[in-house]
C-alpha cells in the first residue's frame, strides 16, 4: 500500500481565514507528494477563541461501478469523518443535512471544506482517493490517492486522514497511533493494545497474573511491561510484529519495574530493588546494567525521558513525600520540580519537550497537571470533576493526553486536550482499563 501522488498541481497561493478575532494563515501544500519543495499548512490550534473548522465528508463514490456498493462508500466516509474529528479542531457536518451527496450547495450550508472521495476495487486490490475542496474559493486544494489490498481499506482511509491533517497543521495526524493499557476483562490484569479509535483490540499477554506498566519502544515494534506470573515482578519485552517472541529482560530479586525506553531505543531506565532500596538503573536491551542513576536516596521510580535524551524526570520521596525531580543525564545533577501538594507522581514528558504531565493529589483526589520542565511557571491543572484521574500519557503530536479515570467501581481510559478541553471516553470495553501509554506514529 502506498500513496501515489497529488492529483493536481495548482499554483501556490495563500489563504487567510478570520476565526473570531484570530487570523490563521494557511499555507497550502500543492505539487507531488514526492516533490522536494512544498509549503505546509498552519492553523493556530492553541487560540482559545478559535472556532472549529467545518468540514463535510460525503460518501465516497464507487468509480468502478457508479451507483453500486454505497454501503462501503458510506462506511469509509464515516471512518474518515470520525478520524478527522478526533484531532479536535474539526467539526463534521452531519451527512443527513445534505443527503450525503457530493454535489450539495456547500456555501449555503456554512461549510469551510469538503473532502470529495472515490474508490475502485479490482482483482488486484483497491484504490482510495480524496480531494480537499476549499468552499470559499471553490477550488480543489490538494488530493491524495492510495492503493492496497481490500483488507487494508481502513488503514488507507486513516492514511488519507493523517495526510489531510498535515495540510491543516503542518504535521501528520495521529489516527493510526495506538494505545497500550492494562485490562481485567478476563478476570486477570493483562496487557492490551488498541488503535486510538477503538477499531481493533489486541490482547498481548495471557499470563493469568498481574501485569503493569506497558511501554512501547520508540519505533512501536516492542512492548515492555512487568509481570508477576513467575511469583516475582519481572520485566519482559514482546515483539509486537508477531506476538509470539517474549523475552525476559530482568528477573532480579525484588522490583523490576516501569521500563522507560531511551529516545534512541537502545537502552531503558528501570527501577530495581535488588539491593533493597528501589533505585533507577540504565539497562540495555539484553537486560545488562550499564549504570546506576540513584543510590538509596528514598524510593526512586517512574522515569520518563526528555525527547532529546538529555534529561529525565522521575519520582522520589527523598524529601519526605513523593515529588517529581529532573536529572541531567550528563552530570546526574538532580533538582526538584514539583512543590505544590504532598503527592506528585507518574510524570510523562511531552514529545514536544515543553511540558511534563503528571498525577497530583489535590483536595483528596487525583488530578492531571502539566508543568514547564524548567519550573519557571506554576503547574496547570488539566482535569477537574469527580473521580480519580491518573497515568497521563501524551499523544505523539503533543496536543492530547490519555489517562485513566475511576468513577465509582468503573475505571476507563479517557483523552483530553492539553488545555483541558474535550474530555471524553476513549474505549467502551468490558472490565476496567488502566496504565495507558500512547505509541509513536507508524513509520
Amino acid at each position: 500500500m502506498k500513496p501515489v501522488h497529488c492529483l493536481s498541481r495548482p499554483r501556490h497561493h495563500r489563504l487567510t481565514i478570520q476565526i473570531g478575532t484570530v487570523f490563521c494563515l494557511l499555507l497550502l501544500t500543492f505539487g507531488s507528494v514526492l516533490s522536494a519543495r512544498a509549503e505546509l499548512v498552519y492553523l493556530d490550534l492553541t487560540a482559545s477563541n478559535m472556532r472549529k473548522v467545518m468540514v463535510a465528508v460525503p460518501s465516497l463514490v464507487n468509480s468502478s461501478a457508479p451507483g453500486q456498493d454505497q454501503a462501503r462508500g458510506r462506511a469509509m466516509a464515516k471512518l474518515l469523518a470520525r478520524a478527522l474529528e478526533f484531532h479536535g479542531f474539526i467539526k463534521i457536518l452531519a451527512p443527513e443535512q445534505y443527503g450525503n451527496r457530493q454535489d450539495a450547495d456547500w456555501k449555503s450550508l456554512g461549510v469551510d471544506y469538503v473532502i470529495l472521495g472515490r474508490y475502485a476495487t479490482t482483482a488486484s486490490g483497491m484504490m482510495i482517493e480524496g480531494r480537499l475542496l476549499d468552499v470559499t474559493q471553490d477550488k480543489m486544494l490538494v488530493g491524495r490517492r492510495y492503493r492496497g489490498a481490500v483488507k487494508q481499506q481502513d488503514e488507507m482511509v486513516l492514511m488519507l486522514c493523517d495526510s489531510l491533517i498535515k495540510e491543516f497543521t503542518g504535521e501528520p495526524g495521529i489516527s493510526r497511533t495506538r494505545i497500550a493499557f492494562i485490562s481485567d476483562a478476563t478476570g486477570y490484569k493483562e496487557a492490551y493494545i488498541s488503535d486510538v479509535l477503538g477499531l481493533k483490540l489486541r490482547q498481548v499477554t495471557r499470563n493469568r497474573h498481574l501485569v503493569v506498566s506497558p511501554r512501547f519502544s520508540p519505533d512501536g515494534r516492542y512492548l515492555a511491561y512487568s509481570s508477576y506470573h513467575t511469583g516475582n515482578q519481572n520485566l519482559y519485552v514482546t515483539d509486537l510484529s508477531q506476538n509470539k517472541i517474549t523475552r525476559v529482560i530482568s528477573r532480579r530479586p525484588g522490583m523490576n519495574l516501569a521500563p522507560a525506553w531511551a529516545p534512541d531505543g537502545k537502552t531503558m531506565i528501570v527501577t530495581l530493588s535488588k539491593d533493597g532500596n528501589p533505585d533507577l538503573y540504565i539497562i540495555d536491551r539484553q537486560g545488562r546494567i550499564l549504570k546506576r542513576l540513584t543510590s538509596r536516596e528514598g524510593i526512586n521510580v517512574s522515569a520518563t525521558w526528555a525527547p532529546d535524551g538529555k534529561s529525565i524526570a522521575f519520582v522520589s520521596d527523598r524529601s519526605g513525600t513523593p515529588q517529581i525531580y529532573i536529572m541531567d543525564m550528563k552530570n546526574h545533577r538532580t533538582r526538584r520540580l514539583t512543590f505544590q501538594g504532598n503527592e506528585n507522581t507518574e510524570p510523562c514528558w511531552s514529545p514536544k519537550g515543553n511540558l511534563i504531565a503528571y498525577t497530583g493529589r489535590i483536595n483528596g483526589h487525583h488530578q492531571i497537571f502539566t508543568i514547564d520542565p524548567a519550573g519557571t511557571s506554576p503547574p496547570r491543572q488539566v482535569t477537574s470533576g469527580p473521580g480519580e484521574f491518573e497515568s497521563p500519557t501524551w499523544s505523539p503530536d503533543g496536543k492530547q493526553i490519555a489517562l485513566s479515570r475511576r468513577l465509582g467501581d468503573k475505571q476507563q481510559l479517557y483523552a483530553i486536550f492539553a488545555d483541558g478541553r474535550g474530555l471524553r471516553v476513549l474505549f467502551h470495553l468490558k472490565g476496567n482499563q488502566s496504565y495507558p501509554q500512547w505509541s509513536c506514529r507508524p513509520k
